[in-house]
């Protein structure tokens, strides 16, 4: 992986990228962006400033041309996200502090959800809650051996999932497979979780990160608006049960510069310099 350097993620303005608080680390190497959710002694349990950090981030993965895949990880071995920090529930008292709440969750998971690259989650250790709300809005998972996957709420906190959570696991795991991880309130272990398709592949702790970075190159590697179009087209699919409309997929990649460069290069026999344009 040496030729993943890291380097400075710039803004827009030419200045380093920060996320807006120092529990949440951003660094990009070469084609692949790092998100390091960074609160080891809480679970990288999340608070309200990281998931305006995860918000700006993401804008900032769909606005740098450089990045090409976005990986989310947690800081430390015990967690990836072990959900939302519960102390903020405490002054929940009305139905807009509920309402609220779920809005701006669907907020910060949707627009992970909708960042134009590919995304890919690393989890070792607890993957709960919030957390297993961000690994499901990401593209793929990857997992160790000891990662715990699951939503207790209904043995835990008393709450629920918003609708547009419970589509995302169904998605996954299907009607029957969705309620019966909510109503029991357990945690898949990775074998099972695997088995259930939730990851790609469960790899030794150890090799977690070597392991995601190479699958992120290999995707980095391929035609960055091929992958944008496949991944709006199962959007639209998951949204509106079929695809009625995808000619302006068609065109992006078609009328693109890049097509024209993957058929010169094709044809010369060398490989295709990709641009995203």
């Amino acid at each position: 992986m040496g030729e993943l350097r890291a380097e400075p993620a710039r803004g827009e303005d030419g200045g380093e990228f920060v996320p807006g608080t120092a529990e949440l680390l951003y660094e990009r190497r070469g084609p692949i962006a790092l998100l390091t959710f960074n609160r080891p002694a809480a679970r990288n349990a999340m608070t309200w400033a990281m998931y305006e950090g995860l918000y700006a981030a993401c804008e900032h993965v769909d606005a740098d041309e450089r990045v090409r895949v976005l990986v989310l990880r947690g800081a430390g071995d015990k967690a990836f996200v072990a959900g939302t920090d519960i102390s903020q529930f405490e002054a929940f008292t009305t139905a807009e502090d509920a309402l609220g709440y779920e809005r701006a969750i669907e907020r910060y998971v949707g627009r992970l959800e909708a960042v134009q690259k590919p995304t890919l989650a690393l989890i070792q250790g607890y993957c709960v809650g919030g957390g297993a709300v961000l690994a499901v809005a990401c593209d793929l998972r990857l997992a160790s051996p000891d990662a715990q996957f699951g939503v207790p709420v209904a043995r835990t906190l008393g709450n629920t999932l918003s609708a547009a959570n419970v589509a995302r696991l169904m998605a996954l795991l299907g009607d029957a497979r969705t309620k019966e991880l909510l109503f029991t309130a357990r945690l898949l272990d990775a074998a099972e979780a695997r088995a259930a398709g939730i990851y790609s592949e469960v790899v030794p702790a150890a090799e977690l990160e070597a392991r995601g970075l190479a699958l992120a190159a290999q995707i980095a590697a391929n035609a960055p608006l091929t992958l944008r179009s496949i991944k709006e087209a199962v959007r639209r699919v998951r949204a509106h049960g079929r695809l009625e409309e995808a000619d302006d997929l068609i065109l992006l990649c078609y009328l693109s510069g890049d097509f024209r460069e993957g058929v010169r290069a094709f044809l010369e026999k060398r490989p295709p310099w990709w641009q995203g344009r």
